[in-house]
């Protein structure tokens, strides 16, 4: 089939860029398509899965019902995307990978966000554990079925290899969806931005649902991280209001104003590390001496990453959200109502399969039922996951976490 128009990655792209004629292809081989790229392809293929749809009522911070505007893993993932398509597009990158990855990357995450995930790796740990970059490849090489011909959505081998190594140390022989991946090898610019991209994203739009929901205090904010006390500084000398600028939190300030300062702050925190994470990067790639894909394969660390200073200044910034968000009492106090939630249904799974839905007892000949069960715990959203526990135990209900 003739192209509708030519693709032109190589003639808009940087010469390192990874480009779909540079690609390694997909395991099970398929037709070009006329006018869309390998990386679009791959692209729609991950924004037409389930495990996508899902991330809409799968934890961020907040649980779904605390509110309709807090984040959730899917407006997260949309959020990454929109950084990763900037600086992709700013150092001359595949956009379209870039995008790709960000809205893969958190695919295997499960319910109740984190604390899900280290629950499910405590009673896996004698059935090879669990992690989420590994579940997001397991999603999408093998547990999504929208296709007659493979199993998972047969994406390229780049946009995979960015799964496998997203964050963490990679190490190919800790499970066999590794297996073909090389540790030894650096993965393309696109692929190595998404870990530094994604901890822009969460801590800029964690600190706005954090100060949203007051579980964050402005004065302490500015008090211990200097990335915002200085746009925070910024966002009052611009403010018109000189009663609300003798006493930001005292009576005269209106919460308007409080709000435009959050909003100036907020967006000139996150264009400061941005810009400063595509300056440093252009300035490694030119020290580097990097001319092509091959070159950034085989350098000797990753070439994507902040200054010194900065990588400083957003590592304040996430000590901050850890002790003041994240384990703030309101948060905490139903931590051991998700764990428990968690630990009933995994036994139950565990002690009578029966219970499990007949397609999925199907997939426990393969790999045996303790990973069948992770896989299907793991894909659950927040609120089936409640909705499950009541079926099975009738105890704990969502209204009565709502009253906690």
């Amino acid at each position: 089939m003739e192209k509708a128009f030519p693709l032109s990655e190589e003639e808009t792209l940087a010469p390192y860029a990874m480009t779909s004629a540079k690609s390694r292809g997909r395991r099970y081989p398929e037709p070009e398509h006329p006018y869309r790229s390998s990386f679009m392809r791959d692209r729609d293929r991950v924004i037409h899965s389930r495990a996508f749809r899902r991330l809409e009522y799968k934890t961020q911070v907040f649980v779904n019902h605390e509110g309709d505007h807090y984040r959730t893993r899917l407006t997260h993932s949309i959020e990454v995307s929109q950084i990763a398509r900037t600086v992709a597009r700013t150092l001359g990158l595949n956009t379209d990978l870039a995008e790709c990855l960000s809205l893969a990357h958190d695919l295997g995450h499960t319910p109740f966000g984190h604390l899900g995930e280290d629950v499910l790796h405590g009673l896996m740990k004698n059935d090879g554990g669990f992690d989420h970059n590994r579940q997001s490849l397991r999603i999408v090489e093998r547990i999504e079925e929208r296709y007659p011909d493979f199993p998972g959505l047969n994406l390229t081998y780049e946009t995979r290899e960015g799964i496998a190594k997203h964050s963490g140390v990679f190490d190919p022989g800790a499970c066999p969806e590794y297996a073909e991946f090389r540790a030894d090898e650096q993965p393309p610019l696109e692929a190595q931005m998404i870990d530094i991209v994604d901890e822009l994203a969460y801590n800029h739009h964690d600190v706005d649902d954090g100060l949203e929901s007051r579980l964050i205090d402005l004065d302490e904010l500015c008090g211990s991280v200097t990335l915002f006390a200085e746009a925070v500084a910024e966002a009052k000398r611009r403010t018109p209001s000189s009663s609300a600028r003798r006493n930001p939190n005292g009576p005269d300030s209106s919460g308007a104003e409080r709000h435009a300062w959050i909003n100036v702050s907020l967006r000139r925190v996150i264009d400061r590390l941005v810009s400063d994470l595509i300056a440093t990067t252009r300035g490694r790639i030119q020290a580097s001496g990097i001319e092509t894909l091959e070159d950034v394969r085989s350098a000797d660390r990753p070439l994507v990453g902040l200054s010194d200073e900065l990588a400083a200044a957003n590592r304040q910034l996430k000590r901050f959200l850890n002790q003041r968000l994240y384990r703030h009492p309101r948060i905490e106090k139903t931590r051991d109502t998700y764990r428990q939630i968690l630990t009933d249904l995994f036994t139950a799974y565990r002690e009578n399969p029966a219970l499990l839905p007949e397609s999925q007892r199907r997939r426990g000949v393969e790999e045996g039922i303790v990973r069948l069960i992770a896989d299907y715990i793991a894909g659950m959203t927040d609120r089936y996951a409640l909705e499950e526990h009541r079926r099975l135990f009738g105890a704990t209900t969502l209204e009565s976490l709502k009253q906690s």
